[in-house]
Protein backbone atom coordinates (compact mmCIF):
# COMPACT_ATOMS: atom_id res chain seq x y z
CA UNK A 1 0.00 0.00 0.00
CA UNK A 2 1.53 3.29 -1.12
CA UNK A 3 1.00 6.39 0.98
CA UNK A 4 0.68 9.46 -1.23
CA UNK A 5 0.76 11.93 1.62
CA UNK A 6 2.64 12.01 4.88
CA UNK A 7 0.52 14.75 6.46
CA UNK A 8 -2.81 14.54 8.25
CA UNK A 9 -4.88 17.37 9.67
CA UNK A 10 -7.75 17.98 12.05
CA UNK A 11 -9.80 21.17 12.39
CA UNK A 12 -11.84 22.29 15.39
CA UNK A 13 -14.11 24.98 14.02
CA UNK A 14 -15.87 26.79 16.86
CA UNK A 15 -13.74 27.17 19.97
CA UNK A 16 -15.01 29.79 22.40
CA UNK A 17 -11.86 31.84 22.98
CA UNK A 18 -9.99 34.61 21.22
CA UNK A 19 -7.44 33.63 18.58
CA UNK A 20 -4.73 35.58 20.37
CA UNK A 21 -5.03 33.47 23.56
CA UNK A 22 -5.23 30.27 21.55
CA UNK A 23 -2.15 31.09 19.47
CA UNK A 24 0.02 31.01 22.60
CA UNK A 25 -0.91 27.38 23.24
CA UNK A 26 -0.57 26.36 19.57
CA UNK A 27 2.90 27.89 19.29
CA UNK A 28 3.88 26.02 22.45
CA UNK A 29 3.28 22.59 20.87
CA UNK A 30 4.48 23.32 17.32
CA UNK A 31 7.29 21.02 16.18
CA UNK A 32 6.96 18.53 19.05
CA UNK A 33 6.22 14.84 18.84
CA UNK A 34 2.50 14.11 19.18
CA UNK A 35 2.71 12.19 22.47
CA UNK A 36 4.98 14.81 24.06
CA UNK A 37 2.63 17.58 22.91
CA UNK A 38 -0.34 15.81 24.54
CA UNK A 39 1.62 15.45 27.77
CA UNK A 40 2.58 19.14 27.75
CA UNK A 41 -1.02 20.17 27.09
CA UNK A 42 -2.25 18.05 29.98
CA UNK A 43 -0.04 19.97 32.41
CA UNK A 44 -0.63 23.39 30.87
CA UNK A 45 -2.31 25.96 33.09
CA UNK A 46 -4.36 27.43 30.23
CA UNK A 47 -8.06 26.57 30.12
CA UNK A 48 -8.06 26.26 26.34
CA UNK A 49 -5.38 23.53 26.39
CA UNK A 50 -8.15 20.92 26.76
CA UNK A 51 -9.67 21.90 23.40
CA UNK A 52 -6.27 21.91 21.71
CA UNK A 53 -5.58 18.47 23.20
CA UNK A 54 -8.88 17.21 21.84
CA UNK A 55 -7.95 18.44 18.36
CA UNK A 56 -4.50 16.81 18.52
CA UNK A 57 -6.10 13.50 19.59
CA UNK A 58 -8.49 13.79 16.64
CA UNK A 59 -5.59 14.32 14.23
CA UNK A 60 -3.79 11.28 15.69
CA UNK A 61 -6.93 9.19 15.25
CA UNK A 62 -7.26 10.39 11.64
CA UNK A 63 -3.66 9.40 10.95
CA UNK A 64 -4.05 5.98 12.55
CA UNK A 65 -7.44 4.97 11.16
CA UNK A 66 -7.55 6.63 7.74
CA UNK A 67 -3.91 6.44 6.65
CA UNK A 68 -2.42 3.65 8.83
CA UNK A 69 0.43 5.84 10.11
CA UNK A 70 2.58 4.75 13.01
CA UNK A 71 1.63 6.81 16.07
CA UNK A 72 5.18 6.83 17.42
CA UNK A 73 6.54 8.64 14.34
CA UNK A 74 3.98 11.48 14.29
CA UNK A 75 4.97 15.05 15.10
CA UNK A 76 3.13 18.35 14.88
CA UNK A 77 4.21 20.04 11.67
CA UNK A 78 1.81 23.01 11.90
CA UNK A 79 -0.55 24.30 14.55
CA UNK A 80 -2.28 27.52 13.69
CA UNK A 81 -5.35 29.52 14.62
CA UNK A 82 -7.87 31.47 12.59
CA UNK A 83 -10.78 33.70 13.38
CA UNK A 84 -14.29 32.36 13.34
CA UNK A 85 -17.57 34.06 14.14
CA UNK A 86 -18.00 36.81 16.74
CA UNK A 87 -21.03 36.95 19.04
CA UNK A 88 -22.07 40.53 19.67
CA UNK A 89 -23.69 41.41 22.96
CA UNK A 90 -24.50 44.73 24.64
CA UNK A 91 -24.03 45.93 28.20
CA UNK A 92 -26.29 48.66 29.59
CA UNK A 93 -24.48 51.84 30.58
CA UNK A 94 -25.42 55.14 32.18
CA UNK A 95 -27.97 57.55 30.65
CA UNK A 96 -29.68 54.89 28.54
CA UNK A 97 -26.65 54.04 26.46
CA UNK A 98 -25.18 50.66 25.65
CA UNK A 99 -21.63 49.48 25.05
CA UNK A 100 -20.79 46.52 22.83
CA UNK A 101 -19.22 43.27 24.03
CA UNK A 102 -17.54 41.05 21.46
CA UNK A 103 -17.25 37.35 22.22
CA UNK A 104 -14.88 35.87 19.63
CA UNK A 105 -14.67 32.27 18.46
CA UNK A 106 -11.60 30.61 16.96
CA UNK A 107 -10.67 27.79 14.62
CA UNK A 108 -7.78 25.42 15.45
CA UNK A 109 -5.95 23.56 12.68
CA UNK A 110 -3.44 20.86 13.62
CA UNK A 111 -1.29 19.28 10.88
CA UNK A 112 0.62 16.11 11.76
CA UNK A 113 3.44 14.64 9.72
CA UNK A 114 5.00 11.21 9.86
CA UNK A 115 8.75 11.30 10.25
CA UNK A 116 10.27 8.15 8.85
CA UNK A 117 13.67 6.91 9.94
CA UNK A 118 15.67 6.30 6.78
CA UNK A 119 18.36 3.70 7.28
CA UNK A 120 21.28 3.93 4.87
CA UNK A 121 23.25 0.72 4.46
CA UNK A 122 26.83 0.88 3.27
Amino acid sequence: MDKNTTTVKAINKNVRTSPRKLALVCNFIKGKKADIALRDLEFSRKRIAKDVSKTVKSAISNAENNYQFDIDNLFIKEAYVGKSLVMKRFRPRAKGRASPIKKPFSRITIVLEEKRDIKVSK
